[in-house]
């Protein structure tokens, strides 16, 4: 089980955060002491640092700094401030992640989960499957029967997504976050064309009808 600590002196939302997190099953490490946070960090042995920017001894960038001198530990900056300046600070200090209040949870956890693929190495799981649909990840490609059909990079990404979150309506933001994570970087009108194509390649083999739109809410397969 992954350990995140939070660094976050609002309570309400450290706690909203905790409960999240554990629901996802992550070990949550917390700490309302911020007058040297770079060594409880350290000392805690955490996997990944949630670290507002904002604290009432320091702030988040100061941090950072001392954290980056010993530590390659993973660290999401978390504020209230959602301007490029800050980014960029953030990320030339060393940052992993960059995500401003207030933020969609399903987005953060997509963020958390991205990290640590990329510090695990671990691959992408080679074929997935959903109804009569398998997509091969490592070619590309998806089929029904002997039907098969290339899809380019954002497609696979889509359809990908969709078929690990079979059960559930994605949002249009938690796609698009997908793919920025992927390396690919989507507006929503890139998405709109994408998505059309998804579903015109489905059609062409037969499943025109699997992505749903719920109006208002996302994309859910059928």
């Amino acid at each position: 089980m992954k350990q995140i600590m939070i660094v976050e002196d609002d309570k309400e939302l450290r706690d909203e955060l905790k409960t999240l997190l554990e629901k996802n099953e992550y070990k949550v490490l917390i700490t309302d002491d911020f007058s040297d946070v770079a060594e409880t960090v350290l000392e805690s042995g955490a996997d990944m640092v949630l670290l507002d920017i904002n604290l009432p001894d320091s702030d988040g960038q100061s941090i950072l700094r001392k954290l980056r001198k010993t530590s390659d530990v993973p660290v999401i900056m978390v504020t209230s401030k959602d301007t490029e300046m800050d980014e960029v600070i953030c990320m030339s200090f060393g940052a992993d992640d960059f995500i401003a209040k207030p933020y969609n949870p399903a987005i953060l956890l997509l963020h958390i989960e991205a990290i640590f693929k990329r510090m695990s190495g671990k691959q992408s799981v080679d074929v997935l499957e959903y109804k009569e649909l398998t997509v091969e990840v490592s070619r590309g490609v998806m089929r029904k029967d002997s039907q098969e059909i290339e899809l380019t990079k954002n497609e696979l990404g889509i359809i990908s997504f969709m078929i690990k979150n079979k059960e559930r309506i994605v949002t249009r933001d938690e796609i698009i976050s997908y793919l920025w994570d992927s390396e690919e970087f989507v507006d929503d009108n890139t998405l709109t064309v994408n998505i059309n194509r998804v579903r015109k390649k489905l059609s062409d083999i037969g499943l025109g009808d699997m992505i749903k739109t719920k109006r208002g809410q996302g994309y859910i397969l059928e």
